[in-house]
């Protein structure tokens, strides 16, 4: 099932006085696109194509590309979103699975431990970002910014709608492969002490600090998506770079997150309500109040007018 045309059921007629606007807004960036400063007029052709070439991307036109990628994803049918999603929690994982080994090799005394465990937290993130796997924290900015364009009821329900499908089948994702570490006899002893060690460091946090360090992972997270089309050649670093500052700060991302939590529920070392109430939920509304409240706002924000 494909879900249907939200573009084509909450379009509204713009009104002539705003489309005239908009054309005089696109006039007047293009009339200063195309005057050479006075530098540029000592310049050949050639050399005013690759001041143009080399030019970063406007925040009007980083915006346009993730709004697209945001009406693609909103078009998507649903099971396409769920396979992704199970395959995104499950690749997301791997984070978990590094940092334990590389705790499991160099020892849980190393003084240094918390900044190179940190670069194992990197690998999941590298992989879900870089397949186009369906991360819930992604889409708190890609599918909202269309939401704030035209925000209609249909549109509203649609975007609740994958956001659901994409959380819940990122939470079957790392529930099958916490299950795998713990019970699937794959992992060895010391390697699964080491995921056990880390997830009860996160486990140690109330609610209310689970909450308030979800909200700069999930504008890290958002930041990132904002970033990657003008990091084209960079993706890799700017994804490890800003994933290795989640880890290392010690911020909880909500997904990441819900494989340690769910490795201890199936090491019979909590409940799963606590689990939901005390850890998982607070992430998910710290990530939502940073990637969406935040930084899908501000992006906003700084854009709206240019339009």
């Amino acid at each position: 099932m494909t879900q249907n045309g939200p573009d084509q059921a909450d379009k509204t007629k713009p009104s002539n006085n705003g489309n005239e606007q908009s054309s005089n807004k696109v006039e007047m960036r293009e009339a200063r696109e195309n005057e050479p400063t006075p530098t540029e007029i000592a310049l050949t052709g050639s050399e005013r194509d690759a001041v143009i070439e080399h030019g970063s991307l406007s925040s009007l036109t980083v915006y346009s590309i993730i709004l697209r990628e945001g009406l693609e994803e909103l078009e998507r049918p649903l099971m396409s979103l769920w396979w992704s999603g199970i395959a995104a929690g499950i690749g997301i994982s791997s984070s978990v699975l590094a940092e334990g080994i590389i705790r499991s090799n160099i020892g849980s005394e190393h003084p240094y431990l918390s900044i190179i465990e940190s670069l194992g937290y990197t690998f999941g993130f590298v992989l879900v970002i870089l397949a186009r796997l369906q991360l819930f924290t992604e889409n708190t900015i890609t599918v909202v910014l269309p939401l704030l364009a035209n925000t209609t009821q249909r549109r509203l329900v649609c975007t609740a709608r994958l956001w659901a499908i994409v959380l819940g089948a990122n939470f079957v994702g790392t529930f099958l492969t916490a299950a795998i570490f713990v019970h699937g006899g794959i992992l060895t002893e010391e390697i699964l002490s080491a995921i056990l060690q880390i997830s009860r460091h996160v486990a140690e946090l109330t609610p209310s600090e689970t909450l308030m360090r979800g909200i700069p992972a999930g504008f890290f997270i958002a930041s990132l998506v904002w970033m990657l089309p003008s990091a084209k050649g960079s993706e890799v670093l700017v994804i490890i770079m800003f994933t290795w500052l989640i880890a290392a700060g010690e911020f909880t991302h909500v997904i990441a997150g819900s494989n340690e939590i769910f490795s201890l529920v199936l090491n019979g070392e909590m409940n799963f309500i606590t689990a939901l109430s005390h850890h998982i939920g607070p992430m998910l509304i710290g990530n939502i109040i940073g990637g969406t409240g935040l930084f899908a706002m501000l992006a906003y924000g700084q854009i709206k007018q240019e339009m």
